[in-house]
């Protein structure tokens, strides 16, 4: 099966995260966890919340199961995709975006922490996540109550997924060999023409 790494695209005005959704079963297989005051929990209690959710926003070279119609295939993001596409969701402001399953757009939920988990000590393994190097982490604050009751604390919603655009290295690879040859082939006319 066809396993294609998808990279951002700089030339492109949308590119990187747009949105983080939190959703039910997240493509990553990576849960978040809900915090309580002193301690991580999986559902959490109502006396002492923290309303904050952490968790892999995305995992380096994490293969992603993928189907487009017949055709079936894996995706995965490399370590610099991943710290780049974290870097630039913030520096565009994203981090009020947010969707339930990615269908529907959400108030009330914001991105109040993110970081890279850059070695084995990092805070990350406190919580009970086993992370590989490069993993984007983020904590998101739930300040909506309807979701936080009626989704978080009824385990409707287990992890994160990213909502964006990236391209796909392969066919950026291909349009750029398709641009040096046109780039050739019009050399070679200009030179034609001069002779």
């Amino acid at each position: 099966m066809k396993i294609v790494e998808l990279i951002l695209d700089e030339d492109q005005m949308f590119s990187g995260v747009q949105a983080i959704s939190i959703v039910e079963y997240p493509a990553i297989e990576s849960d978040f966890v809900a915090l309580k005051k002193e301690q991580e929990i999986k559902l959490a209690e109502v006396k002492g919340e923290k309303r904050v959710l952490m968790g892999p926003a995305l995992i380096p070279n994490k293969t992603i199961y993928r189907r487009n119609g017949e055709e079936e295939y894996y995706i995965y993001f490399s370590r610099d995709t991943v710290r780049k596409a974290s870097e630039l969701f913030l520096s565009e402001g994203n981090q009020n975006n947010s969707t339930l399953e990615h269908s529907y757009e959400l108030n009330g939920l914001s991105v109040v922490e993110s970081w890279i988990v850059e070695s084995d000590q990092d805070k990350s393994k406190a919580y009970g996540f086993d992370v590989p190097l490069g993993t984007w982490m983020v904590s998101m604050k739930v300040y909506n109550d309807d979701v936080w009751s009626e989704f978080v604390k009824e385990g409707k919603v287990k992890g994160f997924s990213i909502e964006g655009y990236f391209a796909d290295k392969v066919n950026m690879a291909t349009q750029q060999k398709q641009e040096a040859e046109a780039m050739e082939l019009l050399d070679w006319l200009m030179s034609q023409m001069e002779e």
